[in-house]
């Protein structure tokens, strides 16, 4: 996918609000990564992360109201969103209204929202009600996708969580925005080192090929050195390495309002180059993802 420019599309790309309508668990986006319509779920109304990435769009300094997850809730509102995917509703609105009609169905169904989707005590459950709706309604097309920051993947119970994922069309994303130490403590801000996250991702992709998803950004104005993106394609070289599969390597740089303002999108031409020298150095697929800005 390499669309570029302010067309009404990737400007849609921008409106990501995971609060839609009245919903506390479910939200329709325009996603650039599915290339279509994906609806999230939210597991994190708390907000509860193991990260706290310069990047991200929740404001974690305003505490949340919200503290569980009423799963008969999530439901309601997960059928209610495909009833108006079904009926065509959905599409009666903005941003929605710019799909073409190819991309008016649902892409995928994304455990992704204000936090750590494998924090949530009963992941397992909230993935197989999920699972279990999508085959009730015929989509075995849409992906279950987990989108993580790949620290709790080796745990037990969420170990369970991803063979109801494997079964039902399921991907995992894991993470993985740095190839240093130094610079995923900088961008991340995580509580774990990253050698427990490659670790973790080594232990998933064993048992399936996974996705990694890689978000590149200027901090302070200035953009990824050579050195660090050599690091990081040895991550993944090491992952490979260790026996893990990777399907995929999503490379984009930020679409939306950030947490620290130092964090500002890389250029077009600088995502190129990055893409550049991990083709070049890691033997699997890669697309990239490009924003709002051109040049």
């Amino acid at each position: 996918m390499t669309n570029s420019g302010p067309t009404s599309l990737n400007l849609a790309w921008r409106l990501h609000d995971r609060h839609w309508r009245n919903n506390t668990y479910c939200y329709p986006v325009v996603s650039r990564r599915s290339e279509g319509l994906s609806i999230g779920v939210n597991l994190n109304p708390d907000k509860a992360c193991n990260f706290d990435c310069v990047y991200c769009q929740v404001d974690r300094r305003t505490p949340s109201t919200i503290r569980g997850v009423n799963l008969d809730d999530l439901r309601a509102e997960l059928v209610d969103l495909l009833d108006r995917v079904r009926d065509g509703s959905l599409f009666g609105e903005p941003p929605f209204d710019v799909l073409p009609p190819e991309r008016r169905v649902v892409r995928d169904i994304a455990f992704s929202g204000d936090g750590e989707p494998t924090t949530y005590t009963r992941f397992a459950d909230a993935v197989r009600m999920v699972a279990d709706l999508k085959r009730e309604r015929g989509l075995d097309q849409t992906k279950l996708v987990l989108i993580t920051d790949a620290c709790y993947l080796s745990k037990p119970a969420v170990r369970e969580g991803l063979a109801i994922l494997d079964a039902n069309n399921g991907e995992i994303w894991g993470k993985l925005d740095a190839g240093t130490e130094a610079y995923y403590q900088a961008v991340n801000r995580p509580n774990y080192p990253l050698k427990h996250v490659i670790e973790n991702i080594i232990d998933a992709a064993r048992v399936r090929p996974i996705v990694i998803q890689s978000l590149w950004m200027r901090l302070h104005g200035v953009p990824p050195g050579d050195d660090e993106v050599f690091a990081y394609c040895d991550r993944l070289n090491e992952i490979l390495a260790a026996g893990g599969g990777l399907k995929l390597i999503q490379t984009y740089s930020i679409a939306r309002d950030t947490t620290e303002a130092y964090a500002t999108p890389v250029t077009n031409a600088e995502l190129d180059h990055i893409a550049d020298i991990v083709r070049e150095r890691v033997q699997v697929p890669l697309a990239v993802y490009y924003g709002v800005q051109t040049s």
